[in-house]
Protein backbone atom coordinates (compact mmCIF):
# COMPACT_ATOMS: atom_id res chain seq x y z
CA UNK A 1 0.00 0.00 0.00
CA UNK A 2 1.66 3.34 -0.43
CA UNK A 3 0.14 7.14 -2.36
CA UNK A 4 1.13 10.37 -1.13
CA UNK A 5 -2.06 10.58 1.21
CA UNK A 6 -4.82 8.12 2.56
CA UNK A 7 -2.38 5.01 2.84
CA UNK A 8 -2.50 4.82 6.63
CA UNK A 9 -6.55 5.34 6.16
CA UNK A 10 -6.83 2.48 3.73
CA UNK A 11 -4.47 -0.07 5.15
CA UNK A 12 -6.64 -0.10 8.30
CA UNK A 13 -9.97 -0.67 6.54
CA UNK A 14 -8.46 -3.21 4.28
CA UNK A 15 -7.56 -4.64 7.83
CA UNK A 16 -10.47 -4.20 9.52
CA UNK A 17 -12.55 -5.84 6.27
CA UNK A 18 -10.08 -8.43 6.47
CA UNK A 19 -10.53 -9.47 10.12
CA UNK A 20 -14.37 -8.75 10.54
CA UNK A 21 -15.02 -11.06 7.44
CA UNK A 22 -13.03 -13.97 10.32
CA UNK A 23 -9.60 -13.69 8.16
CA UNK A 24 -6.37 -13.81 10.42
CA UNK A 25 -4.72 -10.32 9.63
CA UNK A 26 -1.78 -8.02 10.58
CA UNK A 27 -1.31 -4.57 9.85
CA UNK A 28 1.72 -2.23 9.82
CA UNK A 29 1.21 1.01 9.62
CA UNK A 30 2.32 5.16 10.12
CA UNK A 31 0.03 5.20 13.40
CA UNK A 32 1.13 1.39 14.38
CA UNK A 33 0.69 -2.39 14.31
CA UNK A 34 -1.02 -5.10 15.01
CA UNK A 35 -1.03 -9.29 14.72
CA UNK A 36 -4.59 -10.22 14.58
CA UNK A 37 -6.51 -8.30 17.36
CA UNK A 38 -3.26 -7.71 19.66
CA UNK A 39 -1.79 -4.25 18.88
CA UNK A 40 2.05 -4.09 18.93
CA UNK A 41 4.94 -1.49 19.09
CA UNK A 42 6.81 -1.34 16.06
CA UNK A 43 8.72 1.01 17.22
CA UNK A 44 9.42 2.73 13.87
CA UNK A 45 10.75 6.14 13.51
CA UNK A 46 9.64 5.88 9.83
CA UNK A 47 6.38 3.95 8.01
CA UNK A 48 8.63 1.78 6.28
CA UNK A 49 11.30 0.48 8.80
CA UNK A 50 14.80 -1.32 7.16
CA UNK A 51 15.02 -4.61 5.67
CA UNK A 52 16.34 -6.42 9.31
CA UNK A 53 13.32 -4.98 11.13
CA UNK A 54 10.44 -5.61 8.60
CA UNK A 55 11.35 -9.48 7.74
CA UNK A 56 11.83 -9.24 11.59
CA UNK A 57 8.56 -8.42 12.37
CA UNK A 58 7.13 -10.22 9.16
CA UNK A 59 8.53 -13.57 11.10
CA UNK A 60 6.28 -12.56 13.96
CA UNK A 61 3.25 -12.16 11.80
CA UNK A 62 3.85 -15.62 10.46
CA UNK A 63 4.85 -17.44 14.14
CA UNK A 64 1.12 -15.66 15.20
CA UNK A 65 -0.60 -17.63 12.38
CA UNK A 66 -1.85 -14.93 10.23
CA UNK A 67 -2.68 -15.12 6.87
CA UNK A 68 -2.30 -11.87 5.39
CA UNK A 69 -0.45 -8.33 5.69
CA UNK A 70 -1.67 -5.17 4.98
CA UNK A 71 1.90 -2.89 5.08
CA UNK A 72 1.83 0.38 4.26
CA UNK A 73 5.22 1.74 2.49
CA UNK A 74 7.03 5.01 1.35
CA UNK A 75 8.51 6.06 -1.45
CA UNK A 76 11.46 6.47 0.52
CA UNK A 77 11.02 2.52 1.62
CA UNK A 78 10.67 2.03 -1.68
CA UNK A 79 13.40 3.36 -3.57
CA UNK A 80 15.90 2.58 -0.75
CA UNK A 81 14.49 -1.32 -1.70
CA UNK A 82 13.24 -1.74 2.30
CA UNK A 83 10.56 -4.11 0.84
CA UNK A 84 13.62 -6.51 -0.16
CA UNK A 85 12.86 -10.54 0.25
CA UNK A 86 8.75 -9.43 0.66
CA UNK A 87 6.59 -11.42 -1.64
CA UNK A 88 3.29 -9.21 -2.46
CA UNK A 89 0.29 -10.32 -4.41
CA UNK A 90 -1.76 -6.81 -4.34
CA UNK A 91 -0.17 -3.22 -4.63
CA UNK A 92 -2.29 -0.33 -3.87
CA UNK A 93 -1.51 3.26 -5.20
CA UNK A 94 -3.95 5.38 -3.89
CA UNK A 95 -2.62 8.89 -5.63
CA UNK A 96 -0.02 10.89 -6.60
CA UNK A 97 0.57 14.74 -5.54
CA UNK A 98 3.04 16.94 -4.63
CA UNK A 99 5.35 15.74 -2.19
CA UNK A 100 9.09 14.89 -0.78
CA UNK A 101 10.66 16.56 -4.25
CA UNK A 102 13.68 16.80 -1.75
CA UNK A 103 14.49 13.60 -2.04
CA UNK A 104 12.65 12.57 -5.46
CA UNK A 105 13.71 16.08 -7.39
CA UNK A 106 11.21 15.53 -10.26
CA UNK A 107 7.30 14.15 -10.26
CA UNK A 108 8.65 11.82 -12.54
CA UNK A 109 10.93 9.87 -10.54
CA UNK A 110 8.85 10.29 -7.56
CA UNK A 111 6.22 8.14 -9.57
CA UNK A 112 8.87 5.60 -10.28
CA UNK A 113 9.55 5.03 -7.22
CA UNK A 114 5.79 4.48 -5.95
CA UNK A 115 5.23 2.32 -9.17
CA UNK A 116 8.07 -0.54 -7.01
CA UNK A 117 5.36 -1.25 -4.72
CA UNK A 118 3.81 -3.17 -7.47
CA UNK A 119 6.93 -5.48 -8.51
CA UNK A 120 6.44 -9.46 -8.10
CA UNK A 121 2.67 -8.41 -7.51
CA UNK A 122 -0.20 -10.18 -9.50
CA UNK A 123 -2.73 -7.07 -8.75
CA UNK A 124 -2.62 -3.25 -8.80
CA UNK A 125 -5.31 -1.47 -7.13
CA UNK A 126 -5.15 2.43 -8.93
CA UNK A 127 -7.06 5.35 -8.32
CA UNK A 128 -8.79 6.14 -11.99
CA UNK A 129 -9.45 9.55 -11.37
CA UNK A 130 -5.66 10.25 -9.99
CA UNK A 131 -4.35 12.75 -12.79
CA UNK A 132 -1.28 10.01 -13.66
CA UNK A 133 -3.46 7.35 -13.56
CA UNK A 134 -3.34 6.93 -17.61
CA UNK A 135 0.66 7.06 -17.04
CA UNK A 136 0.83 4.29 -14.53
CA UNK A 137 -1.39 2.24 -17.07
CA UNK A 138 1.16 1.87 -19.74
CA UNK A 139 4.27 1.38 -17.25
CA UNK A 140 2.31 -2.27 -15.70
CA UNK A 141 2.40 -5.47 -16.94
CA UNK A 142 -0.13 -6.88 -15.08
CA UNK A 143 -4.01 -7.26 -13.83
CA UNK A 144 -5.25 -3.40 -13.38
CA UNK A 145 -8.08 -2.93 -11.15
CA UNK A 146 -9.79 0.51 -11.15
CA UNK A 147 -11.28 2.30 -8.64
CA UNK A 148 -12.94 5.85 -8.48
CA UNK A 149 -14.67 5.68 -12.05
CA UNK A 150 -18.66 4.92 -10.07
CA UNK A 151 -20.26 6.93 -7.61
CA UNK A 152 -19.71 5.18 -4.28
CA UNK A 153 -22.52 2.97 -2.49
CA UNK A 154 -24.86 4.60 -0.38
CA UNK A 155 -23.28 2.86 2.90
CA UNK A 156 -19.71 4.08 1.50
CA UNK A 157 -21.27 7.78 1.56
CA UNK A 158 -23.11 7.09 5.08
CA UNK A 159 -20.22 6.08 6.70
CA UNK A 160 -17.54 9.04 4.95
CA UNK A 161 -19.15 11.81 4.14
CA UNK A 162 -15.34 13.15 2.77
CA UNK A 163 -15.14 12.26 -0.95
CA UNK A 164 -11.27 11.43 0.06
CA UNK A 165 -11.99 8.96 2.26
CA UNK A 166 -15.15 7.60 -0.17
CA UNK A 167 -12.43 7.55 -2.60
CA UNK A 168 -10.25 5.50 0.20
CA UNK A 169 -12.99 3.47 1.23
CA UNK A 170 -13.51 2.25 -2.85
CA UNK A 171 -9.48 1.45 -2.44
CA UNK A 172 -10.09 -1.06 0.32
CA UNK A 173 -13.30 -2.25 -0.80
CA UNK A 174 -11.43 -2.86 -4.43
CA UNK A 175 -8.65 -5.02 -2.43
CA UNK A 176 -11.67 -6.91 -0.34
CA UNK A 177 -13.52 -8.15 -3.46
CA UNK A 178 -10.29 -9.34 -5.10
CA UNK A 179 -10.07 -11.99 -1.95
CA UNK A 180 -13.63 -13.01 -2.18
CA UNK A 181 -15.21 -11.14 0.71
CA UNK A 182 -19.03 -11.13 0.17
CA UNK A 183 -20.49 -7.73 -0.08
CA UNK A 184 -22.85 -7.83 3.19
CA UNK A 185 -19.44 -8.18 4.80
CA UNK A 186 -18.18 -5.81 3.14
CA UNK A 187 -21.26 -3.72 3.94
CA UNK A 188 -21.19 -3.98 7.92
CA UNK A 189 -17.44 -3.82 8.06
CA UNK A 190 -17.33 -0.33 6.64
CA UNK A 191 -20.35 0.64 8.70
CA UNK A 192 -18.94 -0.30 11.68
CA UNK A 193 -15.86 1.02 11.12
CA UNK A 194 -13.79 2.74 13.70
CA UNK A 195 -11.62 5.11 12.35
CA UNK A 196 -7.95 6.15 12.75
CA UNK A 197 -6.17 8.14 15.25
CA UNK A 198 -5.47 11.05 14.35
CA UNK A 199 -7.83 11.61 11.15
CA UNK A 200 -10.64 14.13 11.44
CA UNK A 201 -10.90 13.39 15.46
CA UNK A 202 -12.71 15.87 17.18
CA UNK A 203 -12.20 17.28 20.64
CA UNK A 204 -15.36 17.66 22.77
CA UNK A 205 -15.90 20.90 24.35
CA UNK A 206 -18.76 23.18 26.17
CA UNK A 207 -17.84 26.12 24.41
CA UNK A 208 -19.61 24.99 21.12
CA UNK A 209 -16.92 25.15 18.61
CA UNK A 210 -15.88 22.42 16.63
CA UNK A 211 -12.63 21.18 17.22
CA UNK A 212 -10.31 18.87 14.66
CA UNK A 213 -7.18 17.23 14.70
CA UNK A 214 -5.85 16.03 11.42
CA UNK A 215 -2.81 14.72 10.07
CA UNK A 216 -2.98 16.90 7.03
CA UNK A 217 0.84 17.91 5.74
CA UNK A 218 0.66 17.72 2.49
CA UNK A 219 -0.74 20.23 -0.04
CA UNK A 220 -3.46 17.97 -1.13
CA UNK A 221 -4.08 16.67 1.91
CA UNK A 222 -4.47 20.15 3.16
CA UNK A 223 -6.67 20.39 0.50
CA UNK A 224 -8.69 17.36 1.24
CA UNK A 225 -9.40 18.00 4.81
CA UNK A 226 -10.05 21.93 4.98
CA UNK A 227 -12.78 21.23 1.51
CA UNK A 228 -14.43 18.91 3.62
CA UNK A 229 -14.66 20.64 6.94
CA UNK A 230 -15.63 24.03 5.50
CA UNK A 231 -19.07 23.56 4.08
CA UNK A 232 -19.82 21.66 8.18
CA UNK A 233 -18.33 25.47 9.34
CA UNK A 234 -21.43 27.34 10.06
CA UNK A 235 -19.01 30.61 10.92
CA UNK A 236 -15.56 30.94 10.75
CA UNK A 237 -12.82 28.30 10.13
CA UNK A 238 -9.93 28.50 11.78
CA UNK A 239 -6.27 26.31 11.18
CA UNK A 240 -3.66 26.11 13.07
CA UNK A 241 -0.57 24.94 10.90
CA UNK A 242 2.98 24.27 9.94
CA UNK A 243 5.45 22.04 7.80
CA UNK A 244 8.06 19.71 8.46
CA UNK A 245 11.71 20.57 8.66
CA UNK A 246 14.27 18.63 6.47
CA UNK A 247 11.42 18.29 3.56
CA UNK A 248 10.54 19.50 0.23
CA UNK A 249 10.63 23.36 0.74
CA UNK A 250 8.87 23.81 -2.47
CA UNK A 251 5.16 22.58 -0.84
CA UNK A 252 5.71 25.39 1.69
CA UNK A 253 4.26 28.12 -0.20
CA UNK A 254 1.57 25.97 -1.43
CA UNK A 255 0.30 24.51 1.65
CA UNK A 256 -0.04 28.41 2.51
CA UNK A 257 -2.06 29.33 -0.45
CA UNK A 258 -4.31 26.07 -0.11
CA UNK A 259 -4.90 26.82 3.69
CA UNK A 260 -5.60 30.63 3.34
CA UNK A 261 -7.99 30.08 0.53
CA UNK A 262 -10.24 27.48 2.16
CA UNK A 263 -9.92 28.79 6.09
CA UNK A 264 -10.94 32.32 7.41
CA UNK A 265 -8.26 32.48 9.80
CA UNK A 266 -4.73 31.52 9.38
CA UNK A 267 -2.29 30.92 12.47
CA UNK A 268 1.11 29.70 11.44
CA UNK A 269 3.54 27.34 14.24
CA UNK A 270 6.24 24.74 14.50
CA UNK A 271 5.60 21.38 13.06
CA UNK A 272 8.84 18.91 13.64
CA UNK A 273 11.00 21.61 12.55
CA UNK A 274 14.32 19.15 13.23
CA UNK A 275 16.91 21.43 12.92
CA UNK A 276 15.78 23.85 10.76
CA UNK A 277 14.86 27.60 12.35
CA UNK A 278 10.82 27.87 12.59
CA UNK A 279 10.64 31.25 11.46
CA UNK A 280 12.61 30.63 8.30
CA UNK A 281 10.36 27.50 7.36
CA UNK A 282 7.02 29.91 8.21
CA UNK A 283 8.05 32.65 6.00
CA UNK A 284 8.10 30.17 3.57
CA UNK A 285 4.73 29.32 4.27
CA UNK A 286 3.82 32.58 4.41
CA UNK A 287 5.25 33.48 1.01
CA UNK A 288 2.10 31.56 -0.85
CA UNK A 289 0.03 33.54 1.39
CA UNK A 290 -2.14 36.49 -0.34
CA UNK A 291 -1.63 39.71 1.09
CA UNK A 292 -5.60 40.27 1.23
CA UNK A 293 -6.19 37.66 3.46
CA UNK A 294 -8.50 38.00 6.32
CA UNK A 295 -6.55 37.59 9.65
CA UNK A 296 -2.89 35.49 9.74
CA UNK A 297 -0.80 35.30 12.54
CA UNK A 298 2.26 33.72 13.14
CA UNK A 299 3.25 32.14 16.52
CA UNK A 300 5.96 29.49 16.84
CA UNK A 301 5.63 28.17 20.07
CA UNK A 302 3.02 24.79 18.96
CA UNK A 303 1.12 25.22 22.47
CA UNK A 304 1.01 29.00 22.15
CA UNK A 305 -0.89 28.59 18.63
CA UNK A 306 -3.57 26.70 19.80
CA UNK A 307 -4.39 28.38 22.85
CA UNK A 308 -4.38 31.57 20.57
CA UNK A 309 -6.77 29.48 18.13
CA UNK A 310 -9.02 28.31 21.07
CA UNK A 311 -9.50 32.06 22.16
CA UNK A 312 -10.01 33.10 18.36
CA UNK A 313 -12.79 30.57 18.19
CA UNK A 314 -16.55 31.39 19.36
CA UNK A 315 -19.43 29.46 19.06
CA UNK A 316 -20.25 27.72 15.94
CA UNK A 317 -16.82 28.22 14.49
CA UNK A 318 -14.08 25.24 13.86
CA UNK A 319 -11.06 25.23 14.59
CA UNK A 320 -8.83 23.01 12.81
CA UNK A 321 -5.33 21.91 14.01
CA UNK A 322 -3.05 20.39 11.27
CA UNK A 323 -0.19 18.30 10.77
CA UNK A 324 0.37 16.29 13.73
CA UNK A 325 -2.77 14.04 14.40
CA UNK A 326 -1.71 11.20 15.69
CA UNK A 327 1.77 11.28 16.71
CA UNK A 328 3.44 11.58 19.89
CA UNK A 329 6.10 13.98 19.76
CA UNK A 330 7.58 16.74 18.26
CA UNK A 331 10.59 17.45 16.59
CA UNK A 332 12.40 20.52 17.74
CA UNK A 333 16.50 21.52 17.46
CA UNK A 334 17.09 18.43 16.11
CA UNK A 335 15.04 16.84 20.32
CA UNK A 336 12.21 14.35 20.10
CA UNK A 337 10.19 15.82 22.67
CA UNK A 338 6.87 14.22 24.33
CA UNK A 339 3.30 16.22 21.94
CA UNK A 340 0.31 15.50 21.20
CA UNK A 341 -2.19 17.87 20.21
CA UNK A 342 -5.26 16.52 21.41
CA UNK A 343 -3.64 16.27 24.70
CA UNK A 344 -2.63 19.83 24.43
CA UNK A 345 -6.29 20.83 23.36
CA UNK A 346 -7.97 19.02 26.52
CA UNK A 347 -5.58 20.58 29.10
CA UNK A 348 -6.17 24.09 27.48
CA UNK A 349 -9.60 23.26 27.73
CA UNK A 350 -8.86 22.51 31.24
CA UNK A 351 -7.27 25.64 32.04
CA UNK A 352 -9.33 27.47 30.98
CA UNK A 353 -12.30 26.96 32.95
CA UNK A 354 -10.16 29.19 35.58
CA UNK A 355 -7.03 30.93 34.11
CA UNK A 356 -7.87 31.67 30.52
CA UNK A 357 -5.96 30.00 27.55
CA UNK A 358 -3.22 32.34 27.23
Amino acid sequence: MTGTDGKTTTSTLIYHLLKNAGRSTALITTVGGFIGEQEINTGFHTTTPNPWLLQKLIRQVVKAGMKYLVLECTSHGLDQHRLLGTNRTIGVLTNLTHEHLDYHGTMGQYLTAKLKVFSGTKYAVINSQDEYFETIKTKLNRLIIRYGDSRPENYIVKRFPEKYNQTNAQAAIAVARLLNLDEPAIATAIANFPGVPGRLDEVANDRGIKIVVDFAHTPNALKSVLTAIKPKSPHRLIAVFGATGRRDVTKRPIMGDIVSRLADDCILTSDDCYDEDPNVIINQIKAGIKTNHGHMISLVDRQKAIAYGLTLAKRDDTLAILGKGHESVINLRGRDLPWSDTKVVNELLQKNQTKGFL
